[in-house]
């Protein structure tokens, strides 16, 4: 059997930290992980919060520069967006790409610089999960192609969007988060579940609830990707490797790295270290992990796609 997808972060949030706004650097990263043979590149998103380059131009760059690779938003807030525009942007995406885009999704952590970036957006900061969910299903709706009629928080009278996207139904939609209600949020309506925070055992335990509500639901449970958001530090010594992740996660945030930590799965440690890590994830129901590497990608690179063979399904 196929081992787990793997696939790799772009440091977009990195290089703007560090005064390096340019774009050919991160395009270059996203083509030596496609000839590397990583399966997937990825692009968070923050606007005012944790400011970096804009994951859907970004994103159209990247689908020009690639040929194989899957491409994603690790992960997008659908909430800040008006889903017209939203619905046109992917489709238009998934075009380009000729059907690699994913649409990972998350509803904002509740912290005072995302709330400030929800007002900065002239978006309110309640019911951000409702106007998300809906805002999908428009999304959805204007990927058919055919006219929609709409009455909810936004309104439409028989209007449509195009192109239509490269995949019937549009691209694949997964949500971030592990509270109850995710568990049926994605298990009804979702096409994958995309944390970053539980441990392998959590990751399990939740990811068989999931595949339940898909059943309940009448859905075949198969259709539905179990990813995971992953931070690593790989370094053969593992004093080092620790001090990289804490300064990474200290200055990333803005918080305490051991908080940050807790949050958040990641690991600091030696190469066996890490494969055995990402093979538990594996055996817990992973089959798809979008990889963040605490600096030195490149070399963190070479070192994923040297054991990522040994990973098992």
């Amino acid at each position: 059997m196929a081992g787990p997808r793997i696939g790799y972060l772009l440091p977009t949030r990195e290089r703007v930290m560090t005064g390096q706004h340019e774009t050919g650097p991160l395009l270059a990263l996203a083509e030596r992980a496609e000839r590397m043979g990583f399966d997937s590149i990825w692009i968070g998103d923050s606007v005012t919060a944790r400011p970096r380059h804009d994951p859907m131009t970004l994103m159209a760059a990247v689908a020009a520069r690639t040929i194989r690779a899957e491409i994603g938003t690790a992960v997008l807030l659908p909430a800040l967006r008006n889903p017209v525009l939203l619905a046109h942007q992917w489709a238009t995406l998934d075009r380009i790409s000729e059907g690699r885009v994913i649409l990972g999704v998350g509803i904002a952590s509740d912290v005072p610089n995302i709330r400030d970036e929800f007002e900065a957006c002239g978006v309110p900061w309640e019911k951000r999960l409702g106007r998300m969910m809906e805002g999908l299903r428009l999304c959805r709706a204007l990927w058919s192609g055919e006219p929609v009629d709409w009455e909810g928080r936004w309104t439409l009278k028989g209007q449509s969007v195009g192109p239509t996207p490269h995949r019937k139904g549009g691209p694949p939609i997964w949500a971030a988060g592990s509270a109850e209600a995710t568990i049926e949020r994605v298990g009804r309506h979702l096409d994958g579940w995309f944390p970053n925070g539980p441990d392998p055992k959590q990751y399990a335990e939740t990811w068989r609830a999931m595949q339940d509500a898909a059943r309940a639901a009448g859905r075949d449970p198969s259709a539905i990707t179990g990813a995971a958001y992953l931070t690593l530090a790989i370094d053969e010594d593992e004093a080092r490797a620790d001090e990289r992740m804490n300064a990474f996660m200290g200055e990333y945030y803005g918080q305490r790295p051991d908080v940050m930590r807790k949050r958040q799965a990641c690991f600091a440690g030696s190469a066996s270290g890490a494969r055995d890590w990402l093979a538990a994830y594996a055996a817990a129901g992973v089959q798809h992990f979008c990889l963040r590497f605490a600096g030195e990608h490149e070399r963190q690179m070479d070192i994923v796609a040297g054991f990522r063979d040994s990973i098992a399904a």
